[in-house]
């Protein structure tokens, strides 16, 4: 079960490098300025990306201990 734990921890970096990027882009959002509306529309798709980089991580997370508790 040791890929099993390899490839949950390469998921669980990925997503916690994509929550990185949406941090950033986030700021990066924010700093451009503009009407609201356009930061709210700037935003909403980092939010969606930012549910999407939670989701990966989490699998990876469950991976992991999975592989632990089978190996």
């Amino acid at each position: 079960m040791e890929w099993l734990i390899w490839t949950g921890a390469a998921l669980a970096l990925s997503g916690v490098a994509l929550l990185i990027y949406c941090i950033i882009a986030a700021l990066k959002a924010k700093k451009l300025g503009g009407t609201d509306e356009d930061i709210r529309a700037r935003l909403q798709k980092v939010v969606a990306l930012n549910l999407i980089a939670l989701m990966i991580s989490a699998i990876g997370l469950g991976a992991v201990t999975i592989g632990i508790i089978l190996g």
